[in-house]
């Protein structure tokens, strides 16, 4: 797979296949000119010893300090060295990847000043699959993510560490002979324009944006499971309830629901002979809760498809007009905003499945066993899969604190408001980490009930998803290890089969 950047129109698939395959980079020769035109005027203005930040002063609080012509590549690479301060667990691979991609996107739009020299240097070091080692922490999400970019460029400076394609972490320089790689060379203005950008939020982002949009399908799918287990009414999801409500996500939701239940025998079997009303919120609720999260998870995904291709350095030139503009495209304050948005929408979707869990395994609110075994006290059952899933929705709420709500300023006051983004970003990854599991819990149990109601079928969707989650997963007849099932059941969401075979059964959900 080749993936050809222009600055203008990668979309959030293009990044998360690019990051997660061994895919190849490359630039449009459009971009190329465009690049070349900025250049020459950042060569043009060092000839002029014109005053420009980062290029002829130094950085943050020490922009009013000159800087001699004959320091200004020395400058650059003292620039890379000294931000290269983080701490912390390595980030993941992807997000690295997925960060180079979308720098040299950014660069391509022609607006930072680079030599084409220096896209070629990046491009052969990304198109070897080499991914440096870059630590968690640092990142305060204005100027850009400056600490992981600046690790990033120093590995291409050969120093630091690199993951090489079988895995093995190597120092960087070792790394760059191997592959008969020469470290890259920092002319004027070059190191700025590589670290100043928001990428490591923007690629948290698109990797959220692009997992928690399957994600709500599979919400959907869980959560109509759940109502053929109980034995819920779908009259809470009729179309004319939802239209004097008209929020899209809940409208989508409903009508997923609806498709999903549609030819139930199992609700038929209680349509007329049952004493309950209505159904607890869980239940009932589901698309005005599962319709937020998706609206908010869409916002995320706008924000994504803006930043994924925006020039996002300091300054910026505008080859067309001959000038070079200070500003603030780095800062990272939408993105801040819309993961903590979404960091709170997932852990909504993960609180709501954790109460149907414990609807489905509780016994005294429904006819199904307690548990979900039929040898009581001997055999738990899925008991403790309810504790583990309460476990991970409370760490949920703590991680949904909004990190965007708090600034801290750096470089003696000189970057006086700070957007904390990278938090924000870190802390929704964990947040779908943990939602995907308590949704596989969700699917675990709801199955395991659902085989109490044999051989009463499920509607023709969720029979799709029923079939195919006991393709994999075996009914618990008497207490085997969780752990393992729960692993099992994660897997089969990760994989995308169950969503497959339902839209085979029903068509697209939405």
């Amino acid at each position: 797979m080749k993936l050809i950047l222009d600055g203008n129109s990668l979309t959030i698939s293009d990044v998360v296949n690019a990051s997660a395959k061994n895919s190849k980079l490359a630039i449009t020769s459009k971009s190329r000119i465009a690049i070349k035109n900025s250049r020459s005027l950042i060569e043009k203005w060092l000839k002029n010893n014109d005053v420009i930040y980062g290029v002829t002063t130094g950085f943050g609080v020490f922009s009013t300090i000159r800087i001699p012509i004959e320091k200004i590549d020395e400058l650059q690479k003292n620039l890379i060295i000294s931000h290269s301060a983080g701490v912390g667990e390595p980030l993941p691979k992807e997000i690295v990847r997925a960060m180079i991609i979308l720098r040299v996107n950014s660069l391509a739009k022609g607006f930072s000043g680079v030599r084409n020299i220096l896209i070629d240097s990046i491009l052969k070091f990304f198109n070897a699959n080499l991914t440096p080692l870059i630590p968690s922490q640092g990142s305060v999400g204005s100027s850009g993510d400056l600490v992981q970019l600046s690790h990033i460029v120093l590995a291409m400076l050969g120093r630091g560490e690199i993951i090489l394609p079988n895995g093995k972490i190597v120092p960087s320089k070792i790394a760059l002979k191997k592959f008969n790689l020469k470290p890259i060379t920092l002319s004027a203005k070059e190191g700025l324009a590589l670290i100043n950008g928001t990428q490591m939020m923007t690629a948290y982002a698109t990797h959220i944006a692009h997992r928690a949009l399957k994600l709500l399908k599979l919400c959907d799918i869980a959560a109509a499971l759940s109502v053929e287990a109980l034995k819920g009414t779908d009259t809470a999801f009729d179309e004319r309830i939802h239209k004097l409500r008209p929020y899209k996500g809940q409208i989508d939701c409903a009508e997923n629901l609806r498709r999903l239940l549609k030819g139930s025998e199992i609700r038929e079997s209680h349509r007329h002979n049952d004493e309950r009303v209505q159904d607890a919120y869980s239940l009932r609720c589901v698309p005005q809760v599962h319709g937020a999260s998706r609206d908010a998870i869409n916002y995320l995904v706008e924000v994504c498809k803006i930043e994924i291709n925006s020039a996002n350095d300091n300054p910026l030139i505008f080859a067309k007009d001959k000038i070079h503009l200070e500003g603030g495209n780095f800062h990272g304050q939408p993105l801040a905003l819309a993961l903590d948005f979404a960091a709170i929408a997932l852990s909504e979707l993960a609180n709501i499945s954790e109460r149907r869990i414990d609807k489905l395994v509780n016994g005294s609110l429904n006819e199904l066993p307690k548990f979900l075994t039929t040898h009581a006290g001997l055999h738990s059952g899925l008991m403790i899969a309810q504790y583990t899933a309460a476990s991970i929705v409370s760490e949920n709420k703590v991680l949904a604190h909004p990190a965007s709500v708090d600034s801290i300023p750096t470089s003696a006051g000189q970057e006086d408001h700070n957007s904390m983004g990278s938090i924000s970003a870190q802390k929704c990854w964990r947040i779908l980490h943990n939602a995907e599991n308590v949704l596989a819990i969700e699917l675990l149990s709801a199955a395991q009930a659902i085989d109490f109601h044999n051989p009463l079928k499920c509607g023709k969707g969720t029979d799709a998803a029923y079939k195919t989650l006991r393709a994999t997963l075996k009914h618990i007849d008497k207490d085997r290890l969780l752990q393992t099932e729960i692993k099992k059941s994660y897997s089969l969401l990760r994989s995308g089969l169950i969503e497959k075979n339902v839209e085979r059964a029903i068509g697209k959900l939405k």
